[in-house]
């Protein structure tokens, strides 16, 4: 099924201080479209971690919200793409528990898991685009 997108917005990330207001934008998508508590904090939550990302790996970046359909569901597609360094190892990136920082390692993969759509491109030395998709009722 087609994807319809309506009322996008495209926002720098440049600094920690851009993560709030952005966090709430994406929530207020989130209403819009009708979510549920529980799906507009996964929405969110994978939100502030791809955020996270794109400041302190990708050196920050930019980030499209848009409400999109499909005909039968409304939902919210976030898209966030960086200049950075790019992932050298997708597969590895994608492994819970692997972290080239400090952190736990759950970034990635459990933001897959919080989404219902998820996409990522990578090319090293170029940057990294994510896409993704919460459903209303996903």
């Amino acid at each position: 099924m087609t994807i319809t997108t309506t009322n996008k917005i495209e926002v720098a990330i440049v600094r920690e201080q851009d993560v709030v207001p952005l966090r709430n934008r994406v929530k207020d998508y989130g209403v819009k479209a009708g979510m549920s508590i529980l799906n507009q904090t996964k929405l969110i939550t994978a939100t502030s971690e791809l955020i996270r990302n794109l400041l302190k790996y990708g050196g920050g970046g930019k980030v499209i919200v848009e409400e999109v359909s499909n005909g039968r569901d409304k939902g919210v597609r976030v898209i966030f793409s960086d200049n950075g360094p790019g992932i050298v190892d997708v597969d590895l990136a994608m492994k819970d528990g692997y972290s080239t920082g400090k952190s736990l390692g759950l970034g990635l993969p459990g933001t897959k898991r919080l989404v219902n759509e998820f996409d990522l491109k990578t090319e090293v030395g170029v940057g990294t685009t994510v896409t993704i998709i919460k459903w209303k009722n996903g």
